[in-house]
């Protein structure tokens, strides 16, 4: 094959699959009374849409804009700038600099300098009446665009719901999906289901929530004014296009008025995510809805978190059956974000976060005062590169796959892997008691311990899987030789 060809190939590769797509993730959102640490928590699997699409870390400082400017986003819509673009931490594409003027795609997940939260999004579909009747708009809001134009002007949870909500009603939506928001005070979940419409709930102190890729918000007040937010007209809206067969407002179904009902590939996770946090609750499996918020059979920690973002079916009822598990070779990287009500507010927000692969990472605590984070979170593209972080992790899973070495390195990397993420959640708890006795003395020094810690714990994980990435290569490297005779080896030995 000449270069010219394998160039050809390798271009036609990439036009297939290198599509930044974010795909198919799962959350878990967690009220503060059924946390086992007393924290409100947002989580999410990432997953894209190809198995090598690098992600950065990054933080964005405050930024002042001049009246009348104008921040042109990734899709080309154009939004008045905010006076004061807010301090906020996010989770960005390798490719945000090529694909946005301002280098701010997919950011998928951020903490601002007010301790407002957010992951975004669960994409969704829309049914084809609502898809109709209140369509897409081409040039609307979208996820790629969302987190970092939310996080940069809200100070709350409740007030990020009602400016998404407005920029939906101005602007239009792009995509169906749902948005996770929590404070140190209170957790919201959004849906957006159609061009203009979209619905909020506030997550209940003593509840959770599951959520897949497809509409759950159901069983709902409109009037609750304190536990629900929605778009304007909404219930007229959905009785004038007979949406639902009969709307009722105090037991509205969002979901089933704009979303698909019974996607097994969606209600599969659902069912799973529940069975593992309320294993008491016995429900049947692929109903069309489950319920939308459950109390856990405990309080709910980290690991329990974890447990269900790498979830697969084995031991359920859904084995052989699943459309697909939680915890996918796809997943590009996740996150778990603690916002603690009883911490000094610098050091209330805490993101746990994998550098990669979930199922190849360990969850990583960092508190959302650094200022920078090392240079290797940075790096990588969709090419494998030493020097990424996001890379050496990605590349732990691929040396574990069933192709290499018929899997001999998965148990290895599994065990380093959780023997890792078990340290850090056992110390979190005393490194968290010692930073808010330390803040009551001196604030700049426990601000600045913290921000150390965190930037300590992200390198040193690196450079231990660094280290296991040798000594993987190394034994590999060994294992491709010939297994010489001891009269062959000997004369070798000798040459």
């Amino acid at each position: 094959m000449t270069l010219f060809k394998k160039r050809t190939l390798a271009a036609a590769i990439s036009s297939l699959v290198m599509l930044p797509l974010a795909q198919a993730c799962t959350s878990v959102i967690v009220g503060k009374d059924a946390s086992a640490s007393g924290a409100l928590m947002i989580s999410r699997n990432e997953d894209f849409s190809t198995n090598n699409w690098a992600k950065r870390m990054h933080v964005y400082p405050r930024k002042s804009y001049k009246a009348g400017d104008v921040i042109t986003l990734s899709n080309g819509l154009k939004v008045p700038a905010p006076e004061t673009s807010w301090r906020y931490t996010a989770m960005n594409d390798w490719d945000a600099y090529q694909n946005s003027n301002d280098g701010k795609v997919f950011e998928e997940r951020g903490v601002n300098e007010f301790n407002l939260a957010m992951s975004a999004t669960n994409s969704a579909e829309m049914n084809e009446k609502a898809q109709k009747v209140d369509p897409l708009v081409d040039q609307g809001i979208i996820e790629q665009n969302m987190t970092g134009l939310i996080l940069s002007q809200a100070k709350s949870a409740r007030e990020a719901v009602q400016l998404l909500g407005d920029y939906v009603t101005r602007y239009g939506a792009g995509e169906a999906n749902g948005v996770q928001f929590a404070d140190t005070k209170e957790a919201w979940y959004m849906e957006i289901g159609s061009g203009h419409h979209w619905i909020a709930v506030k997550v209940p102190d003593d509840k959770y929530a599951v959520i897949a890729n497809g509409l759950r918000i159901h069983d709902v007040d409109l009037g609750d004014t304190q536990n629900i937010m929605h778009s304007k007209g909404l219930l007229e809206f959905t009785r004038k296009h007979k949406l639902l067969s009969k709307p009722d407002s105090r037991n509205f179904n969002f979901a089933q008025a704009f979303g698909k009902l019974g996607d097994l590939y969606n209600t599969d996770r659902e069912w799973m995510g529940q069975n593992l946090l309320s294993a008491s609750v016995k429900q049947k499996i692929r109903q069309d809805q489950y319920p939308l918020f459950l109390k856990p059979d405990q309080k709910i920690s980290v690991t329990d978190i974890a447990k269900v973002l790498r979830s697969d079916y084995q031991g359920t009822q859904l084995k052989g059956k699943g459309k697909r598990p939680i915890g996918v070779d796809r997943t590009s990287e996740a996150h778990i974000i603690e916002m603690y009500p009883n911490m000094p507010g610098e050091l209330a927000a805490v993101i746990w976060q994998t550098p990669s692969n979930i199922n190849y990472s360990p969850f990583i605590p960092v508190y959302n005062v650094m200022s920078h984070v090392p240079k290797v979170y940075t790096q990588g593209k969709d090419h494998y590169d030493n020097s990424s972080a996001w890379w050496t992790f990605r590349s732990l899973g691929t040396l574990a796959s069933p192709n290499v070495m018929e899997g001999k390195y998965k148990k290895v990397v599994d065990g380093v892997i959780d023997s890792a993420e078990h340290y850090l959640v056992k110390t979190h708890a005393y490194t968290r008691d010692m930073l808010k006795h330390m803040y009551k003395d001196n604030q700049d020094m426990a601000i600045q311990y913290a921000s150390n810690y965190s930037n300590g714990l992200l390198q040193t994980a690196y450079d231990r899987a660094q280290f296991l990435q040798s000594e993987l290569m190394t034994d590999l490297t060994r294992s491709t030789e010939k297994k010489y005779s001891p009269e062959e080896f000997d004369k070798i030995k000798k040459l």
